[in-house]
């Protein structure tokens, strides 16, 4: 039976390096998120009030999505972390992409009925008929993208609880790069709000491929050998948290 103590734990340095090594990145892909958002909402904006107030009410969805991704990718994230403390990488990975599918799925169906009838989610905001046309344009051509944006996220996930934050870091700014530029591009040669929410689309895809291929290629490690396994000693080579004393 555990007795812990009535006093606070004194602060680790170990421990709090540990928690910034992955809070932190995750704090910039989390702002780097919004940020793209806000900055596609000025771009929008070159189309008048009608096109801001739609494509507002349109991405309002994927907001309901990070919650929704985000109960898949919490005990996903606690299991990888448990087996790659326990140098068992084999399932740590095979937890990763049965999760990331299964968050896939879920995004997908949302995405493909919003996009198959936009009118069902829209029409709770307002039905001013500019605001209708552009949002329901918006879901038509970004709603089908909502499947990778749940498996890329949910990778995202897995690779917190493996600790390797370094790609999903890379792929949290590649869709501000190609959203933003592919939606500047787009609206120089004229092809409009279409063009932009193409390139939307495009960004929110990107994460999906980037954490894919990431862990399909070995940035994770690929043996009981790796930071996370255990010594003869039995205490892990790279844990996550010091161990008690």
């Amino acid at each position: 039976m555990l007795h812990p103590s009535v006093r606070p734990p004194a602060l680790s340095r170990g421990a709090l390096w540990a928690i910034l090594r992955v809070g932190a990145v995750s704090a910039i892909v989390s702002a780097t998120t919004n940020v793209t958002i806000a900055t596609a909402t000025g771009l929008v904006g070159v189309a008048g009030p009608a096109a801001v107030a739609g494509y507002g009410t349109g991405a309002r969805l994927e907001y309901l999505l990070v919650p929704m991704v985000f109960g898949l990718g919490a005990p996903l994230a606690a299991m990888i972390g448990t087996a790659m403390g326990a140098g068992d990488v084999a399932r740590a990975r095979r937890a990763a992409w049965t999760g990331a599918v299964m968050a896939g799925l879920v995004t997908e169906c949302v995405g493909a009925g919003a996009a198959f009838r936009p009118e069902a989610w829209l029409t709770l905001f307002g039905e001013d008929g500019a605001m209708l046309a552009v949002a329901a344009q918006y879901l038509r051509i970004v709603g089908p993208c909502y499947g990778l944006f749940g498996l890329g996220l949910a990778l995202y996930f897995a690779a917190q609880g493996a600790g390797q934050v370094g790609w999903p870091l890379a792929a949290g700014h590649l869709p501000s790069a190609v959203a933003l530029g592919g939606g500047l591009i787009a609206l120089h040669l004229g092809f409009g709000p279409a063009g932009l929410f193409v390139a939307l689309g495009s960004g929110l895809a990107m994460p999906a491929a980037v954490n894919a291929g990431a862990l399909a290629w070995g940035a994770w490690p690929t043996s009981p050998g790796g930071p996370f396994a255990r010594t003869e000693s039995g205490r892990a080579g790279r844990s996550p948290l010091p161990p008690q004393r």
